[in-house]
């Protein structure tokens, strides 16, 4: 590298930040980042509210090879610095005609049992045919586009193995093209289109993909809560060097003949870098932080803009004294009637869904509660965002409301919570977009819906030369393994730009 003390902005201290922060640091860069907000983490935070402890945004981590392959690249060993434990049954999945399936922890064999048990054997034959499919469909991807920088559709056309390739991932199938036989599988599959915030209905078929992945890598629950992992990064970052500032809003990227010289802070303070990295929604970035962008900027802003934000979520944190009921499997989802409601309400009619599907994580973890037998569940429904285009959420009293008829359909269920609730919190989208600055709530970003959208996706390296985007809303896309791996394909970008070599797992400090 030719400088090996260059200085580095980033905007916004979320997990892509970070990440990026403390891998360039690790390189000899001098990294300074931004936050609007008072403190790290972004949305991948756990909060203690009266003796309770809630994960309310990421509540599982998924391939946390992404993680493991970060803190030794920067000089630590993740397992000593947080404690992962296997969430065994992964989920539990309960429908509204009585019946249910457990899906195993890493077991394909023990999952198709449940599916057997439950539904029979012609449907337990049609999901090992789904993962048989979704794991192909990871195979094909996984280097080529969600491990390395996507610069352009032409670099994919390049491959040897193009029409094969093509096939396979099928991206003129949505995940409903895939036409599953049982409803209840075909249930659980949409899941994974709304786990980066999509509609099932539009949203590619190589989404199942996920479902792979959650089995083959497992699905891992952090002791503490997810926000361990925040701190744990926060801490990687210091150790390294990187500097903060808290409560610090970025008001423009600077730049000259078509290169970014810095960023200027809210109140006027001007921070000179010649590499940006922007770890924040990247419409906000193209349309209200670059000022009078050059022609190649503006085109870039037009088709980010023409993204499907991510769906939203409304959630709530309940507090529930000690039950003789059986306990909740760690995730617990619900699933109503009619599905495809859900989706209609939210990205047709954008409304509030009147039957929604409920998510439930409720840990078996005594240190997220201050008494023994108290329990802390974390509820989340799908929404739509909130905004003059969508939902107004700031009704509180509509949220309460609301609150109370999810309720209501958790106990129509068998699970008690009345009887037993000693705090309850209620989080909108409007919170959310208040808290981390996320556009009407939106959790993941951008959506997924069509074929197209991966390629519309934020870039990593802008066309301003010296910004690059990172996070939800930048390729590869949102959740914490693909936050991660944006990060490492950003922070090598620029040390290659740069003259640097591949990031060593060497140097541990």
């Amino acid at each position: 590298m030719n400088n090996d003390k260059k200085d580095v902005v980033v905007i916004g201290a979320g997990m892509g930040g970070m990440a990026t922060a403390a891998r360039l640091a690790k390189k000899g860069y001098r990294v300074q980042v931004f936050e609007a907000g008072d403190r790290h983490g972004g949305k991948c935070r756990t909060e203690w509210i009266d003796g309770y402890a809630f994960d309310t945004g990421p509540s599982l981590l998924t391939l946390p090879a992404v993680y493991r392959d970060l803190f030794q690249r920067t000089g630590d060993v993740l397992g000593r610095v947080v404690e992962l434990q296997p969430v065994d049954p992964s989920f539990d999945y309960r429908f509204h005609d009585g019946t249910s399936v457990k899906f195993a922890n890493l077991s394909r064999k023990k999952t198709l049992e449940a599916i057997s048990a439950s539904y029979g054997e012609d449907a337990s034959k049609e999901w090992d045919q789904i993962m048989r499919r979704a794991e192909a469909m990871w195979d094909v991807s996984r280097e080529p586009f969600i491990e390395s920088e996507l610069k352009s559709i032409a670099s994919l056309l390049k491959r040897r193995s193009l029409i094969k390739d093509v096939f396979v991932i099928a991206p003129w199938k949505s995940i409903r093209g895939l036409a599953i036989k049982s409803p209840h599988l075909r249930k659980i599959l949409d899941r994974y289109a709304t786990y980066s915030g999509s509609d099932p209905r539009v949203a590619p078929a190589v989404l199942s993909s996920i479902a792979f992945v959650e089995e083959a890598f497992g699905a891992w629950h952090i002791t503490g809560g997810i926000g361990k992992l925040g701190d744990a990064l926060f801490q990687r970052c210091l150790d390294r060097g990187v500097t903060f500032e808290f409560n610090a809003r970025v008001s423009e990227n600077t730049h000259s003949n078509g290169r970014v010289t810095g960023v200027s802070l809210e109140g006027g303070r001007d921070i000179s870098a010649t590499t940006v990295v922007a770890n924040a929604d990247a419409g906000l970035i193209y349309s209200q932080l670059i000022k009078n962008p050059p022609r190649s900027v503006r085109r870039a802003g037009r088709a980010i803009a023409k993204m499907e934000p991510s769906l939203a979520g409304f959630s709530l944190l309940l507090g529930l004294s000690p039950s003789d009921q059986p306990k909740l499997e760690h995730h617990t989802v619900l699933f109503p009637e009619n599905y495809d409601q859900e989706f209609e309400s939210i990205f047709s009619k954008k409304i509030p869904v009147d039957d929604p599907t409920i998510y439930i994580c409720a840990p078996h973890d005594e240190t997220m509660v201050k008494k023994q037998g108290h329990e802390a569940w974390f509820v989340l429904v799908n929404a739509p965002r909130h905004g003059v285009d969508a939902f107004d959420w700031s009704d509180r009293e509509f949220a309460d409301q609301y609150a109370q008829k999810i309720i209501d359909r958790i106990e129509s269920r068998g699970i008690q919570i009345r009887n037993r609730l000693e705090l309850l919190e209620i989080r909108t989208p409007a919170d959310l977009e208040a808290s981390v600055l996320a556009p009407g709530g939106s959790i993941y970003g951008t959506s997924s819906n069509g074929s197209q959208s991966a390629f519309n996706r934020a870039k990593n390296r802008s066309p301003l030369k010296g910004l690059y985007c990172v996070g939800g809303s930048a390729h590869p896309g949102g959740g914490l393994p693909l936050v991660g791996l944006s990060a490492e394909i950003v922070a090598q970008a620029i040390i290659t730009e740069d003259g640097g070599g591949q990031l060593s797992s060497l140097d541990r400090h």
